[in-house]
């Protein structure tokens, strides 16, 4: 191996080179029968549980998951969990209030935050009372739709071109069997990518108040199972989502569109107030935006921000949502600029952030609860929801990007991580 790339691979080429014969035999498959199954049961009921815990044999562990309250609110969790053991405490704090001026949320809101890292909820709530101080953030949603990209292989592009031919003329069909099966769901449009012999159709949904996922997966999939008894082009074979969708990912497919709902908000601060709850000043926050922008762009990430995801995370735990989102969710464009008059002008935009007040893990009790304590519960409020979100986001990177330009950032957690 040539010098530098052995330096370059030094510890892979270490333990590579080292590997006795004792530790591939730790490699085989181990054929031995399995000692402890849990039951096949998935559902929650008591004696099942109970048994699902002789299988695990770990008292201590159950004494903390499977406390008085678990057992008494099991059967609410029904329809979220299958092999239930029990319930995780999260600590929540709460950070605001958070001024948001916006098309669906006009409020001072406090922002219920689940979290195990110390020092989220001090920053995002000194972020949350500057932009309050500062008259509030305005916040404005512009575009909403959930997809789903179910994928169709077959022998040739001819047969390819002959499917796309018949599904255009299908729309009206598809529209009347996808929101036939939900009450809640509109199709909004239809797209189309050909790959060769490949054929994606990228089914684009309104899901109301829901965050949707499920309800597109159900609708799409009787498109499905249409097209496959009537399609005059018969396909090799076909998927329900063929990966275009960019669920639980980030991709720039959704960076430059929409998926979930699509939120921008900004804020004007006067030099005086970021000196006084900052500690910094417009100029250095702005030169600490162009150089981390570079950063971004010298890294690939899909976007430039400094933390969506930390509030995003937290938020989504405390309220219900489907935190594996935030893969999709925490991806957007912060952006801080000087102002004519030297104040600061700082602005975020979130394209894909899945947010619903209905359905999900929304009705359970703790997460209904720190909805409420939102003001955002049931119907009528995930578009309010997304416009908060995009505020907290914009209360973390003010309050992350002042502590970085006032040489804040490491003390804030030496000091609250003890």
């Amino acid at each position: 191996m040539p010098k530098n790339n052995q330096n370059k691979y030094a510890e892979v080429y270490s333990v590579l080179t080292n590997i006795t014969d004792e530790s591939l035999q730790q490699l085989k498959p181990n054929e031995q029968p399995i000692a402890k199954r849990q039951p096949l049961n998935m559902y929650v009921k008591e004696s099942t549980v109970e048994k699902r815990w002789q299988a695990i044999d770990c008292e201590q562990a159950k004494q903390q998951l499977l406390d008085q309250s678990a057992v008494d609110s099991m059967a609410l969790y029904q329809k979220n969990i299958e092999n239930f053991i029990g319930t995780v405490k999260l600590p929540v704090g709460v950070a605001g209030p958070l001024r948001v001026n916006g098309l669906f949320a006009q409020d001072d809101y406090f922002v219920p935050l689940a979290t195990t890292e110390a020092a989220l909820v001090a920053s995002y709530n000194r972020g949350a009372l500057l932009i309050s101080e500062a008259g509030g953030c305005s916040a404005m949603l512009l575009n909403e739709g959930v997809c789903r990209t179910p994928g169709f292989a077959f022998d040739t592009l001819i047969q390819a071109g002959q499917f796309v031919a018949w599904a255009t003329t299908q729309i009206d069909t598809f529209t009347e069997i996808t929101e036939s099966t939900s009450n809640h769901l509109t199709l909004k449009d239809l797209k189309i990518n050909i790959e060769g012999n490949h054929v994606y159709l990228i089914f684009d949904y309104l899901t109301g108040d829901a965050s949707g996922q499920n309800m597109v997966t159900i609708a799409t999939n009787a498109v499905l199972e249409y097209i496959t008894e009537h399609s005059p082009t018969k396909a090799k074979y076909s998927f329900l989502d063929a990966n275009l969708s960019g669920d639980k990912k980030a991709t720039m497919q959704s960076l430059n569109g929409v998926r979930g709902k699509k939120v921008t908000a900004e804020v004007h601060i006067s030099a005086e107030l970021v000196k006084k709850r900052l500690h910094t000043t417009p100029e250095r926050m702005a030169d600490f935006w162009r150089m981390s922008s570079v950063g971004g762009v010298l890294s690939g990430s899909v976007g430039v921000q400094g933390h969506y995801a930390n509030g995003l995370a937290a938020l989504y735990i405390a309220c219900g949502q489907d935190a594996a989102c935030v893969a999709e969710s925490a991806v957007g464009v912060t952006r801080m600029e000087l102002n004519d008059d030297g104040s600061l002008y700082a602005s975020v935009t979130l394209p894909n952030l899945m947010v619903g007040t209905v359905g999900g893990g929304t009705g359970l009790p703790s997460q209904q609860a720190n909805l409420q304590l939102l003001g955002l519960a049931g119907n009528g409020h995930a578009r309010a929801l997304a416009e908060v979100c995009a505020g907290l986001c914009l209360a973390g990177e003010l309050s992350m990007i002042g502590a970085f330009c006032a040489g804040h950032f490491a003390k804030a957690h030496r000091k609250l991580a003890r």
